[in-house]
């Protein structure tokens, strides 16, 4: 993870840092090549400098021969010019600083950290030394070393008038520094783990993403020739099988990357930079999966793709919001997080900047939406940290027709380091965290593998965990599956928290429940008895924040809706106090979806019938069972269904589903169901 950088690919430049051949764009990451055009950059300065008339004619030889030596790409012969430069004239500034930058472009830093320190001794309060300043600090900074870094930065920031840009500009390096020095000081308890070497395939491999369940990993694997393809593993349990190529419909002879999956697999959005038919520089795509096989993908279109930059997407659990990285006009600063929603025509809506304080007047990266929908995590060089790219979380404080966020909070030390930091993807239950570690040697990023670990206590207080329900849809009789809708209600608010589509091939279907409340799963297609199911998760939020964070499997199947057929539902989501026959007002979600039902098959007619559990008097039970189906009846009637096509019905406890053995069977005795007629 240390050494990549969450961002576009330096025009013409492969991940390695090489000059490409084709002059390809990288799809969202890269090694610190910054660092190097920077000091790169600093040299061709120092090509047209000066130096003091006051030096001795031997030793302004021999920096003008280092200079020209470096001029030709011969740094480490330009360091023994330079070098004795400086034992001539141990008086010469200027020689101190021009060595201690040959040192650094060639990765010496320990000797680079001797020569800046000497030339910040020859003229310590004298604003010519601030490149000297800037540079130690930078280095100090990059190595991880806050405490040493500091009094040189609060040094440097004293050469400089309290108000300038430049004050300001140290300012933020100083309280970078002093984050650090806290952070490390109080590190996060993590030990982070290789995630299973059969997925080392190819150099490096970063960003990776995953399905709810983990049993799915799609990650960027850069190839030797300098391609970048999505690659695909899976779990069975104990062990990941070797990657394959996600599919040839997606991969192609340029790169793709930066991926973001939906929680079951089946809708991915990546980047591509060249190659296909696009608006700007970077645009996104999308692919859907229908049995194995994945869609050829189809650009964003001109809402979410523009003629500026935009990668790194990430989805919602459902698919249905996207958040991505662009810098268009009308941001924060250079590249900012946006949002966009996918409408009901399956276009997606103008996309909005997410704003402060998550978007800064710096740079933002690869932003990840949890699949609760609330913590976002992210990468940014705009808040305060270690350095570099951090990484953060901020929390959705969603209001009625919009969305803010909490104040970003940095993951902590050893999460980030001094180096950048480029994503992280958290597990919908909250547990695991996954990311790329980058392993080095001297200086130089070598390779990046896929790492995992445990969130930390403090963490994962912040991330509310959900729980997922999978499973197959298929029809009742012929067991042929069915591409059914899938929807997750709030019985609170009666309001759709997701809706997903089941494989039209296998029927395979994967739902995000989120923990803390109460909520209807309705699985229904055309021509058949809608499945309703019930998920309380209040009571088991309060006794203990993540027992609701386990997946369950869920086999739906459908009942035809024929007439005289002998199958039927029940209504899982109707709620009643005890003994009585007055419908909670949480029960409307089930009953409107029940009126939905007859308006769009008005040739429908159906029975209601009331059950009740062994306990209390027969006749008593048997009243109470009538009654409360001829509430159903009423609410139905109420919202436009013609009395005519319902019958009320009472059996009381003579038909259980089960023994009335326990209290867990007695609840599943108390029910009401529907059958057509």
């Amino acid at each position: 993870m240390a050494d990549f950088v969450a961002d576009s690919q330096i025009h013409g430049y492969s991940v390695g840092g090489r000059k490409k051949k084709d002059d390809r764009r990288k799809t969202g990451t890269t090694y610190r090549i910054n660092w190097v055009v920077s000091v790169l950059s600093s040299f061709l300065f120092l090509l047209s400098s000066f130096f003091s008339s006051a030096q001795s004619p031997k030793a302004k030889e021999l920096y003008v021969q280092s200079i020209k030596l470096f001029g030709n790409r011969k740094a480490e012969e330009a360091i023994p010019f330079m070098e004795q430069a400086v034992k001539v004239d141990p008086a010469y500034g200027d020689a101190y600083l021009k060595l201690g930058q040959l040192y650094e472009f060639t990765k010496r830093f320990d000797p680079a950290i001797v020569a800046y320190r000497d030339a910040i001794k020859l003229a310590p309060d004298n604003p010519t030394s601030s490149g000297a300043y800037q540079s130690l600090s930078t280095i100090l900074m990059r190595l991880g070393r806050y405490t040493d870094a500091l009094p040189y930065l609060e040094k440097y920031q004293s050469l400089f008038a309290p108000k300038s840009l430049q004050h300001q500009r140290v300012g933020k390096l100083l309280a970078n520094a002093r984050f650090g020095v806290e952070a490390m000081q109080h590190p996060q308890p993590v030990e982070p783990k290789p995630v299973s070497p059969v997925l080392n395939t190819t150099p490096s491999q970063y960003f990776p993403v995953l399905t709810a369940d983990e049993q799915t990993l799609v990650f960027t694997a850069l190839k030797p020739e300098g391609d970048e393809d999505l690659m695909v593993a899976t779990f069975n349990g104990e062990t990941w099988s070797p990657p394959v190529s996600l599919s040839p419909n997606i991969n192609t002879l340029e790169n793709e990357g930066t991926a973001t999956l939906s929680a079951d697999g089946r809708t991915l959005v990546f980047t591509a930079c060249q190659g296909r038919k696009g608006f700007g520089s970077c645009d996104l795509y999308m692919s859907r999966k229908t049995g194995s096989d994945w869609s050829v993908p189809e650009n964003l279109g001109a809402a979410i793709n523009t003629r500026y930059y935009e990668s790194q997407p990430s989805l919602s659990a459902d698919g249905r919001r996207l958040y991505f990285i662009s810098d268009r006009p009308g941001g924060k600063g250079r590249r900012d997080i946006w949002r966009a929603d996918l409408n009901t025509d399956g276009s997606w809506s103008e996309p909005t900047n997410i704003g402060a304080p998550v978007n800064t007047s710096a740079n933002e990266a690869s932003p990840f939406i949890h699949a609760n929908g609330q913590s976002l995590f992210f990468a940014s060089e705009g808040h305060t940290g270690l350095g570099g790219y951090d990484l953060f979380v901020s929390d959705s404080l969603a209001v009625i027709d919009s969305t803010h966020w909490s104040t970003p909070t940095n993951l902590g030390y050893p999460i980030n380091t001094s180096e950048d930091q480029a994503s992280l993807f958290v597990a919908a239950n909250g547990r695991r965290a996954y990311y790329s570690y980058e392993e080095q040697k001297d200086g130089v990023s070598q390779r990046s593998r896929l790492y995992a670990f445990d969130l930390p206590e403090t963490l994962r207080d912040r991330v509310k965990p959900v729980s997922y329900v999978k499973g197959v849809v298929a029809d009742a009789r012929t067991s042929k599956p069915l591409a059914a809708m899938v929807e997750l209600i709030d019985l609170k608010t009666n309001q759709l928290v997701s809706r997903v589509m089941a494989d039209a091939q296998t029927g395979q279907y994967t739902a995000i429940l989120p923990s803390g409340g109460e909520y209807a799963l309705y699985v229904s297609v055309p021509g058949y008895l809608f499945k309703s199911l019930s998920f309380d998760f209040t009571q088991k939020a309060k006794d203990d924040p993540r027992s609701a964070s386990t997946g369950l499997s869920l086999p739906v199947p459908l009942e035809p809706a024929v007439s005289g057929a002998t199958a039927k539902e029940t209504l899982n989501n109707l709620f009643f106090e005890t003994g009585r026959y007055d419908l909670a007002d949480k029960s409307r979600t089930e009953l409107d979806r029940l009126a939905q039902f007859l308006k769009i098959n008005p040739g429908v007619a159906i029975e209601i019938s009331g059950h009740t559990d062994d306990r209390g008097d027969a006749a008593a039970n048997l009243t109470l069972s009538k009654k409360r189906a001829q509430s159903v009846v009423t609410y139905l009637t109420q919202a436009g269904i013609s009395a005519e096509r319902i019958k009320a019905v009472g059996y009381g406890k003579a038909r259980p589903l089960v023994p009335n053995t326990t209290d867990e069977n007695r609840q599943l005795n108390r029910r009401i169901e529907w059958r057509v007629l």
